[in-house]
């Protein structure tokens, strides 16, 4: 078997038709739109906003988030093309498999790993970080020990005491992972009433701050282009192009949740019809939200203060600071963004559950990944060893560098993705699609410019973390994957 074998469509179709023996098919298609609200929803908006306008645009953060938007509408067609053709848990790993064969398609599978777990595990040490601001501010209790809310590799400003692991963002992780294998369904209805608070709180910043922007922090609205070195010493491109350019990179990470609703293909009633609404939906309804809120908040306060005393829990530190009379909202957003932040998780954890499940149902990764729960029929054991990865990550690695990360991995599954439907309308033109993407292949090869314009965006430190990472799943798959693959017994 070559390294570049496709899986034949007709296993990929039986697949999906066997729901009786597989996933159990709960989610509708408002559950979905839920469910990518929930994912895009929480630490982009509520941190990367303002990490984006201090370090890359300024005010002109608003154009970053359009520039993302684009790209991830772009390629958002194309995975509402595949996941109605190819309704199977997996995502871009699956697509992949079936247009570009089995090396990439672990290349992808494995590089998903960045954008869910990784990414799962980063949104959980930011829950931890406003977990302690709502029991100091709403609250008015103790703080949990500096100690027991760090990783062993940050230390107090002070000096006088080091971190041991962070409970909180283990804590989090835990609660959301047992949560995912007692039911999807369940899952999806927590997440629908997070949703519906957090998205009316984000509506209710726009309007109340709407009143409090000074017009003299838009201006200049797209700043010079110079150099902007952050407190670790990393510089950035900040103003003119490549500034707009990279802040679209930084602010990509709050898009990633729309291609998760994706992985529960397997799981959703109707998915030739329902999964494009639930990809397109979620994205448009954030799309809009997002630009309105950036350009609220670049607004309220200036990029210096972002860059100072308004750089850690940057939205509440704004409303606190230039919207008097609304300590009261701050104290609100501090439980949104902790909802927030909750439903990514959940989504995050949902979406890498499933892309074990397709690859150990494929022999890339052992059985125990593809072992269902004989009750709930929901990957158990997959999302108790996703619950050791991330937990590990979230308790003792300190999340500062893992959001670009996130996003770098997911903008290659983006590209690879565009690919996946030029070469799947040329090798299976009589594939029934419920949703064509429009104006092929111009938009597909539309979508991998955006896509790659993002990443050139990123640090070249960020190119050096995702080939080392490449790395290490190469070893993993000559070592065991390509052996236990099922495609050479189904030849």
């Amino acid at each position: 078997m070559g390294l570049f074998t496709k899986k034949p469509m007709h296993l990929l179709l039986e697949e999906a038709g066997d729901s009786g023996k597989g996933l159990k098919r709960t989610l509708s298609a408002g559950a979905l739109v839920a469910l990518g609200v929930g994912a895009i929803i929480g630490a982009g908006l509520f941190v990367r906003t303002a990490a984006a306008a201090a370090q890359n645009a300024g005010p002109s953060v608003t154009i970053g988030f359009i520039i993302a938007a684009i790209g991830c509408a772009l390629a958002g067609l194309c995975y509402a093309e595949l996941s109605s053709s190819i309704p199977i848990s997996g995502s871009a790993y699956t697509y992949t498999y079936a247009t570009m064969g089995e090396l990439m398609a672990w290349v992808i599978g494995w590089d998903l790993v960045l954008e869910y777990a990784v990414g799962a595990a980063t949104v959980g040490i930011a829950w931890s970080e406003y977990l302690n601001k709502l029991l100091v501010e709403v609250l008015h209790v103790s703080p949990i020990p500096y100690e027991w809310c760090h990783s062993p590799f940050q230390s107090h400003p002070d000096g006088t005491v080091n971190g041991i692991m962070n409970l909180p963002a283990l804590f989090i992780v835990g609660v959301l992972s047992l949560l995912l294998i007692k039911g999807t369904s369940e899952s999806a209805f927590v997440n629908g009433v997070i949703v519906i608070t957090k998205v009316a709180i984000v509506i209710l910043i726009i309007i109340l701050g709407w009143s409090f922007i000074n017009e003299a922090n838009h201006h200049p609205y797209i700043p010079e282009p110079t150099t902007y070195v952050d407190h670790a010493g990393i510089s950035h491109s900040f103003g003119g192009f490549w500034g707009v350019v990279g802040a679209a990179g930084t602010v990509f990470f709050a898009f990633i949740g729309f291609d998760a609703v994706s992985t529960a293909a397997q799981e959703t009633k109707n998915p030739k019809t329902a999964m494009p609404i639930g990809i397109l939906g979620s994205l448009a309804v954030c799309t809009i939200l997002y630009i309105l809120f950036a350009h609220v908040l670049t607004g309220i306060a200036p990029v210096e203060f972002f860059r100072t005393k308004g750089g850690e829990a940057s939205v509440v530190a704004a409303i606190s600071e230039y919207m008097t009379g609304y300590s009261w909202l701050a104290k609100l957003v501090t439980v949104a963004i902790l909802a927030g932040f909750s439903s990514v998780i959940l989504v995050m954890l949902l979406g890498q559950s499933r892309v074990f499940y397709s690859m150990s149902k494929d022999g890339l990764l052992p059985k125990m990944f593809s072992e269902l729960h004989p009750k709930f029929k929901t990957p158990y054991k997959a999302n108790l060893v996703i619950l050791v990865i991330v937990g590990l990550f979230a308790a003792f690695i300190p999340g500062d560098v893992v959001g670009d990360m996130t996003s770098i991995g997911t903008l290659f599954a983006f590209m690879l993705v565009c690919v996946a439907v030029i070469i799947l309308r040329k090798t299976d033109p009589d594939l029934p699609r419920q949703f064509r993407t429009p104006w092929v292949p111009l938009i597909p090869i539309l979508g991998v410019a955006a896509c790659g314009l993002m990443i050139l965006g990123l640090g070249w430190t960020n190119w050096l973390r995702l080939f080392g990472w490449l790395a290490l799943g190469f070893i993993i798959y000559f070592g065991y994957s390509k052996k236990h693959s099922h495609l050479k017994d189904s030849k």
